[in-house]
């Protein structure tokens, strides 16, 4: 499933994507230069969504991926918990394919059901 072009993800940003039809993100891509991350956009604490608003990820620094609903900050690029009450867990990863032109797509197998089984099994 093609999600984006890299260049339509904010440096240092990031974006929410419905990839079944939900009508709020499943997934969330992130991106720190040429580095770029996916993750359920789920927290490992309670398996709510994490931003407060449409694409707001990030906390004010930018530094941190943040959950809206308790404060924990996740680093980006690992996705580990480091300040919160899921201290030391992590956000589920979901598998990308970039092509040679730049475009993002979900790797092969990491259709919707897979994504809706990963949001389930957060606790």
């Amino acid at each position: 499933m093609y999600l984006c072009h890299v260049t339509q993800l904010p440096d240092d940003g990031a974006r929410g994507f419905d990839t079944g039809g939900a009508g709020q993100a499943t997934i969330f891509l992130l991106r720190r230069g040429d580095q770029v991350r996916a993750w359920v956009d789920s927290c490992p604490h309670h398996g709510t969504p994490l931003p407060w608003r449409r694409d707001a990820y990030l906390d004010a620094s930018g530094q941190h991926v943040v959950c809206a609903a308790h404060g924990a900050l996740f680093d980006p690029l690992t996705g580990v918990c480091t300040l919160g009450p899921c201290l030391g867990d992590s956000l589920t990863p979901v598998a990308l394919r970039i092509d040679d032109d730049g475009g993002l797509h979900l790797a092969a197998g990491e259709d919707d059901q897979l994504i809706k089984k990963k949001i389930q099994e957060t606790p």
